[in-house]
């Protein structure tokens, strides 16, 4: 497909994702903004705080936990699961994040929190779970947002930044979030659809994508973003995909580099780089992608762009959401509803 032919965009998006991937800057500094405004749990001494939720409402609080990694003394653990480990209780703070209200993952871990006297924040649009969250008389941080909860990254993440901030876990970030907005809104001048391939790098990375086994890395605190890329392709293209993290990955991926060798002719090895990463971990970068390409995989590297970690986490993270995009277009396939999902969800409820 020319992925320059912007009214076959109009034809093949019938719900405007595009829409919602040009407004991720103005979406995360919304939500910074309005967290400052909601109620805040019980005044306690935390030891740790546990995030559940799982999708776009995880991959927020991943991003969150990655990037205050050198900014907050109490450990953040994202909880994809039902059960509550059982370190879990009354000074823990936990945060049942889920954008619809209905994620039962994220019911099930909120109703042990419950059980066992956890502080609780509750953030989402709607659902089960506001209703409970006002029956029991838990902090409800509700949004509202109404597209599918994927691209509600900047609220998953701004919200909880500012609930850190407001609680007095971590100092103030307004200007890092400041910085990081204005750097994403720099980078969309060459990502948007008008720009013509031949300028825009996020479309011809998604033509080296297209027909190919995509495998993304990274390292340090951009090892979320890897996730979020994976994801993308995923929900977006609806395109096999994976994410591995460094320095693990060159401790066994790096061995599988053999076999079956007719697939991994076919794949291709996107590597995501900083210059605010640890400097071994951008030794590895390198070393690792050498090795890739003497093995004959097709590698590409992107750099993320802006001043500091937060610009770094998002102007990647927006570059991603480009990149999947235009390989949806490439695929002719829209990039918002997801057949297969909501029918796994519809059998999971009936048993």
């Amino acid at each position: 497909m020319n992925l320059d032919d912007v009214t076959a965009f109009q034809q093949i998006d019938s719900q405007d994702m595009i829409g919602q991937i040009n407004g991720l800057p103005d979406q995360l500094n919304r939500a910074y903004e309005l967290g400052k405004t909601f109620p805040l749990p019980e005044k306690r001494k935390f030891h740790s705080v546990l995030i559940s939720g799982m999708g776009g409402s995880a991959i927020g609080a991943d991003l969150v936990a990655s990037y205050l990694q050198d900014k907050i003394s109490l450990p953040i653990i994202v909880h994809r699961d039902y059960e509550l480990p059982l370190w879990a209780g009354e000074d823990t703070l936990v945060v049942a994040s889920s954008h619809s209200g209905n994620t039962e993952e994220t019911l099930w871990a909120y109703d042990q929190a419950r059980q066992r006297g956890c502080a609780i924040v509750a953030i989402c649009t709607g659902g089960k779970l506001a209703g409970l969250a006002r029956k029991d008389g838990v902090p409800l941080w509700q949004f509202d947002h109404r597209h599918a909860p994927r691209t509600a990254v900047g609220f998953s993440f701004g919200l909880l930044l500012a609930l850190f901030e407001q609680l007095g876990l971590i100092s103030s970030v307004e200007q890092e979030v400041d910085e990081a907005v204005h750097a994403m809104r720099n980078v969309q001048t060459n990502l948007g659809i008008d720009v013509p391939v031949t300028h825009n790098p996020a479309k011809r990375m998604a033509g080296q994508l297209f027909g190919r086994w995509v495998v993304v890395l990274a390292a340090d605190y951009l090892a979320p973003v890897a996730r979020r890329w994976k994801g993308q392709i995923n929900e977006l293209a609806k395109a096999w995909a994976q994410f591995e993290f460094l320095p693990e990955a060159d401790h066994n991926t790096l061995a599988g580099l053999e076999n079956p060798s007719a697939m991994l002719m076919n794949m291709m090895a996107l590597f995501i780089q900083a210059p605010g990463i640890n400097s071994r971990n951008q030794k590895r970068i390198e070393l690792t992608r050498e090795m890739f390409m003497t093995q004959g995989i097709n590698t590409d590297m992107i750099v993320a762009r802006g001043e500091g970690k937060l610009a770094h986490i998002w102007t990647s993270l927006l570059f991603g959401d480009y990149m999947a995009y235009y390989l949806a277009m490439a695929y002719g396939i829209d990039p918002t509803p997801i057949p297969i999902l909501d029918a796994f969800k519809s059998e999971m409820a009936s048993v």
